[in-house]
Formats: structure tokens, sequence, C-alpha cells
């Protein structure tokens, strides 16, 4: 509750992310409806938004509702095909793990578009002054591989590739 309060007290129209690293309230691919309603109720007048992993039925139902209440919440897709099925649930936007040699734009297998990510490429760019994350959107953000685990991610990315070629 201190954390929402945090929240709630930040002024009208501010941006801010949840989460640098981790997930929606839960455990596993279970949402706790309580406390993401709790941050949904803070964040009322405010634009955060942050990222899942969580695809369950059960997640993706209270995704929707969070994004329908203005909490935007990026479904994490594992390659391009995965990035089709979650697009496909409508239940909110969708970012993309690419190669690291990603073109600036690409088309997933059922030609939606996806935009590289403008900060991975760009020096004057940050998330603060992009804001796509933030945004309802129908265009997939994708985000190369990059840090210490980007071969391993890569190879990953590869091996999904061809088993759905």
């Amino acid at each position: 509750s201190e954390f929402c309060d945090t929240i709630a007290a930040l002024p009208d129209g501010q941006l801010w992310r949840h989460n640098q690293a981790g997930d929606l309230p839960g455990i596993g691919e279970t949402v706790d409806p309580v406390a993401l309603g709790q941050l949904v109720a803070a964040n009322i007048g405010r634009r955060g938004f942050t990222y899942t992993h969580k695809h369950s039925s059960d997640a993706l139902h209270w995704v929707r509702h969070a994004n329908a209440w203005g909490f935007t919440v990026n479904l994490s897709a594992n390659d391009l095909h995965h990035a089709d099925q979650l697009y496909d649930t409508q239940a909110g936007p969708v970012v993309v793990v690419l190669p690291i040699d990603a073109p600036q734009q690409t088309v997933t297998p059922a030609g939606r578009k996806v935009i590289t990510c403008p900060a991975t490429y760009r020096d004057d760019i940050s998330c603060a002054t992009c804001q796509l994350c933030s945004r309802q959107r129908d265009t997939i953000v994708g985000f190369p591989a990059h840090g210490t685990g980007k071969a391993k991610v890569e190879k990953i990315f590869f091996m999904k590739q061809e088993a759905t070629a």
C-alpha cells in the first residue's frame, strides 16, 4: 500500500514505469487481482506502464482490465510468431525480443508492423522521450537482444524461428 500511495501522489499525467525487471504481482502465471487492482487504482490520472510474461488465460483477463483502466501492460513475446499469438488475444499492446542486428522496422509472420525500440539505436531518445511502450497501440515494439545474455537470447530466437518456419 505504501508503493501505491507513492504512485497516487504523483502529479496528474506523470509517466512512470512499473518494474525495471519483474512482472505483475502474483506467483508464476497467476496474477494477484487485488494487488493489481490497487496498482491500477493508484495509477488513475497517471501514465504508468509495465511488461508481463504472464500469458495464461486468467492472466490475460486481468491484463485486459488493467489496460482498459489506463495502466498499460505490454505483453512480452519471445519471438515474432509468439508476438502474433499474443496480439491475437487483444489483451494489450505487444513487445518482442529481436535478434541483435534487427532492422528498425520488420513484420511478424502475420504481417504486423514491428518497430525496433528507438532508444536502442538513437542516443537522443530514451524511454522518457519516446513513451511508445506507455501507449495503447497496434504496432509491436521490438527489443534487440543486448547485455551479457545477448548470445543466449540470439540462439533461442533463431531456434524458435527455424522451428516455426
